[in-house]
């Protein structure tokens, strides 16, 4: 496994990732870890009222990673943390597949806990990623919702 230090802070991929072991490089090398929090999700059986058969994710490859970094560095610049590692899937998932991964290393629970929720706020309404479910009605594309966009001003941060 690669020291937190030499691992990718942020990786868009189509195939699905092992929490535990995302953890556990995120931890790796560094004693000053007392705490990590993460949040993994997924997708869902229904939106909007409607069943889901599958969602379909896109980005831009280099502007979606370009924008997540940057993002990173916010957190970093923000709260005091040791480590900070996204993971967000691309592709066609299914609903019980896990989409994203969020996962923050500090040296106090309260850091953590802090940073992993303004990234995924973040995540949620400014990184690049264009989403289309397929329901009974069709295809449709989803946008960030209202409550999405007042989680994130809470951070100071305008949508």
């Amino acid at each position: 496994m690669t020291s937190p230090r030499n691992a990718p802070r942020v990786s868009i991929q189509t195939a699905d990732f092992d929490l535990s072991a995302e953890v556990a490089a995120l931890r790796e090398g560094d004693r000053g870890v007392g705490a990590v929090c993460s949040f993994v999700g997924t997708v869902r059986s229904r939106n909007a009222g409607d069943e889901v058969a599958s969602m379909e994710l896109e980005h831009y490859p280099g502007m979606t990673e370009k924008s997540i970094e940057a993002m990173v560095d916010a957190a970093h610049a923000r709260f005091d943390i040791r480590g900070a590692r996204v993971i967000h899937r691309v592709g066609l998932l299914v609903p019980g597949a896990q989409i994203v991964l969020v996962a923050v290393a500090s040296a106090h629970r309260g850091e953590s806990f802090q940073a992993c929720e303004f990234l995924m706020d973040y995540l949620k309404t400014r990184a690049p990623f264009w989403k289309k479910e397929q329901t009974p009605g069709g295809g449709r594309w989803v946008d960030a919702r209202s409550s999405d966009d007042a989680a994130l001003a809470r951070w100071g941060i305008d949508s």
